[in-house]
């Protein structure tokens, strides 16, 4: 299914099949679907963008409201603005230079890497590296959560890699509610971490990356 450059139309749905939105196009309505993927071309405007399997890309200059798949990855060009949450199950985030998003970023398992954008809300994870980085800023906390389920064990499970880069201010608190590899720039802000872990735990580093 195509929308093409400049189109002003209402939403579109379907179940096995992708969706592609030109070019500043304004959509006022949904975009979702159940097995395929969502392709944003620049400058467009769209409102919720929603899929079960497959991934959601927005183009650079592109306004949404909320994003959510439960298994495929999420990727933002720049100065993408999202003014709701960004969520999913299992799968990538990654938000390039001058994004936006008003509220949450979240994933159960997945990376999520953030450059130079602006996060109102918490960015978390349970099982993801996550690397905030480029003089980003999280207005809320950054949190790792501990997995549910009877059968997960600390010790025999790999720690995810929390990077906290050059410039980055967190002005919630780092909540860890498990152990992590914890690195912290030197010109990053990060006021406290707590939980499992605390700021003593990290490791300070200069340069671009640990």
């Amino acid at each position: 299914m195509r929308i093409d450059d400049g189109t002003e139309t209402g939403g579109r749905s379907t179940v096995n099949g992708s969706i592609t939105v030109g070019s500043n196009a304004v959509i006022s309505g949904s975009l979702s679907t159940v097995n395929g993927s969502i392709t944003v071309d620049r400058d467009s405007q769209v409102e919720d963008v929603e899929t079960v399997n497959g991934g959601i890309r927005l183009a650079s200059g592109v306004m949404a409201d909320d994003l959510e798949s439960v298994n495929g990855n999420i990727r933002l060009g720049e100065n993408v603005r999202v003014t709701g949450n960004i969520s999913i199950v299992n799968g990538k985030i990654e938000i390039a230079s001058g994004g936006t998003v008003a509220d949450d970023v979240s994933n159960v398992n997945g990376d999520i890497t953030v450059y130079r954008s602006d996060i109102g809300g918490d960015v978390s994870t349970v099982n993801g590296d996550v690397t905030l980085t480029d003089n980003s800023v999280v207005r809320g906390n950054l949190i790792v959560e501990k997995p549910g389920g009877w059968r997960w064990s600390e010790k025999n499970q790999r720690k995810p890699r929390v990077i906290v880069g050059p410039g980055t201010q967190i002005l919630g608190k780092i909540q860890l509610e498990r152990e992590v590899e914890l690195f912290i720039s030197e010109s990053a802000t990060v006021s406290t971490v707590s939980g499992e872990m605390s700021l003593n735990d990290a490791v300070r580093f200069s340069g671009a990356r640990p």
